[in-house]
């Protein structure tokens, strides 16, 4: 009974969190037939604030720490962000109903990073007294990055392949029969990528962060708005979404069975991760706590903007519902299981 109500409790608390409660006012304004629009350009515009911010905040924590002992955890980060999205390509993209598009985007969120789940981690490691690397929050940005910008090639790959005529002279629209996409196109699909609006803003922040000094501006400018400016690009997408609830007819069920489980495989993966890196560098159980929990968040922040602006073809209420709504309240109940995985593996 506890645990239900834990749940319960967990479930209402995202609820009241800016960016599922903003996600479903804007679809409840949608279903009472509001003429609210917000213009294109402001759009775009928040867009490239968000991401910039979210770029040279992650810059600034790689700058700040100990690069030589960062090298093998962030090697692993980033392998368990790209194969969470291998994972879950296979698991939701290809099933009957569910869109690559749809598929893709929400495995992108799910191998991406929720830094306030971190955050509950870190905090419950300071109150259990067990130690962790200063720089684990400079992980994030490579596990975050490498599971987004993996998921937006394969989503563009799947939806060219789609597009190349078969033998016949006919469209292949999806299954095993797909002919591969030739080398010059994923070389298109990989540049396009990163000059598309969305991953060049998040690149650039990461390089400011990384290279010049850009502290006081982050502090002052980028740090005070965002949540206000988050706020309202959910608000954005909860008009799409309700905009776009029939295609979720049929596969919610999908969505709910992958929200539900796949916290915990991908928690499992940064676990194994995390040994891997404790083995070779002596890396901290802390650490390998904090990497585990990382794998089984899903992006609250740098995801649903990124999507939004690369695969504008994704539903919102597929990735932003699945993810925030289901996968962040399973990530965060389990923080316990990765600490006596812990205990009982390597000691803590």
């Amino acid at each position: 009974m506890d645990i239900i109500l834990d749940i319960l409790g967990t479930l209402v608390t995202q609820l009241q969190k800016p960016t599922l409660a903003f996600l479903i006012g804007g679809m409840m304004l949608a279903a009472l037939g509001s003429k609210l629009e917000v213009p294109e350009p402001v759009y775009k515009f928040i867009v490239i604030l968000l991401l910039l911010k979210v770029g040279i905040g992650a810059g600034i924590s790689v700058r700040q720490a100990d690069l030589a002992a960062l090298i093998v955890p962030a090697i692993a980060a980033a392998a368990v962000g790209v194969a969470i999205v291998l994972l879950g390509g296979w698991a939701l993209a290809g099933r009957r109903g569910v869109s690559r598009m749809d598929g893709m985007a929400t495995a992108g969120l799910f191998g991406a990073v929720s830094a306030s789940t971190l955050a509950a981690g870190m905090a419950v490691l300071e109150s259990d007294g067990i130690a962790y690397e200063g720089f684990i929050g400079a992980l994030y940005p490579f596990m975050d990055v490498a599971a987004l910008v993996t998921a937006i090639v394969l989503a563009r790959m799947g939806a060219a392949r789609a597009k190349v005529p078969t033998g016949g002279g006919t469209m292949a629209m999806g299954g095993g029969g797909n002919p591969p996409v030739e080398p010059g196109l994923i070389k298109s699909i990989l540049v396009d990528t990163v000059r598309s609006p969305a991953i060049s803003a998040l690149l650039l922040g990461l390089a400011l962060g990384l290279f010049a000094r850009p502290d006081s501006v982050y502090a002052s400018f980028y740090e005070p708005l965002f949540r206000g400016l988050l706020s309202i690009l959910m608000l954005i997408m909860g008009m799409e979404a309700w905009a776009r609830l029939s295609e979720m007819k049929g596969v919610a069920g999908t969505y709910l069975a992958y929200g539900l489980t796949a916290p915990l495989v991908h928690g499992a993966l940064g676990f194994g991760a995390g040994l891997v890196a404790h083995h070779l560098t002596g890396f901290s159980g802390g650490g390998v706590v904090l990497l585990a929990i990382m794998a089984a968040s899903s992006s609250d922040i740098s995801g649903p903007p990124t999507m939004r602006g690369a695969l504008p073809e994704a539903n919102p209420s597929a990735y932003v519902g699945t993810s925030t709504g289901l996968g962040t309240p399973v990530a965060i109940l389990s923080i316990p299981l990765w600490i006596a995985l812990a205990e009982a593996t390597i000691g803590v």
